[in-house]
Parts: structure tokens; sequence; C-alpha cells
């Protein structure tokens, strides 16, 4: 019998060590004197909303089976004037969060990849 390959989401620790991730990372990006911006005319609902909808797609994204159920990030993000210089001021608050939690390099590679395969159409060129 051959062993199957846990999924990313497995390997991370389930739905408890994703919303703790998103809980060390969204201050972050909400304090943050570039990214704040995009945050500050958001009432606590709908940080709340945005945080859960991160959650879960980033739960999806490292293969849980849940269903997510926000829009593509095409048309999330349009409008938003998203510069590649905020993507990786983000990308800098994504590596700290992952550093503060000691992910494995394995494992950060994988997320890493994942979260940059969404720069397409997150970004306005």
């Amino acid at each position: 019998m051959t062993e199957t390959a846990s999924s990313l989401y497995e390997r991370m620790g389930g739905y408890d060590a994703v919303s703790v991730v998103v809980n060390n990372l969204l201050p972050r990006l909400i304090g943050d004197e570039q990214l704040g911006r995009f945050s500050s005319h958001r009432g606590d609902d709908g940080v709340q909303r945005e945080k859960q909808l991160l959650i879960d797609f980033l739960c999806s994204c490292a293969g849980d089976p849940v269903y997510y159920t926000g829009r593509n990030m095409t048309p999330t993000h349009q409008g938003m004037q998203i510069s590649d210089d905020d993507w990786w001021k983000f990308m800098e608050h994504v590596n700290a969060t992952l550093n503060h939690f000691k992910v494995s390099d394995s494992e950060r590679g994988e997320v890493v990849e994942s979260i940059e395969s969404t720069k397409s159409d997150i970004v306005e060129e």
C-alpha cells in the first residue's frame, strides 16, 4: 500500500492553524502605513467578513475541501489600484508571519507559490 502525501492544509495544522496565521497577518496589513489604506474605511463587520473569506480562501488553496464562497480575485481587487510595490509590501508581511510561526522551508515555498499565483489577478499594471 502506498502512502499518500498529506495536503499542505493538513501539514500546516488545518483550519485552526490557518485562522491563527490570518489573525497574525491581518493586523500587520491593517497597521501598515502603505497598505492600511485598503482597510481604512471598513467597519469592524467588513473586516471580520474579509478575514473569514481570507481564511476560507487560504484553506481552499492549501487543499481543504472547504467551499470558498468569495468572488474571484480579479473582480474582488479591480479598481483598488494595487501596485507592484503594494504587492511586495504585502509579501513582506506574509513572510514575517511565516517567520513568526517558524514555517518550514518546504511549506513556506508552497504557501508563497500559492499566493504568488494570484498576483496577476490582483496587481493593476
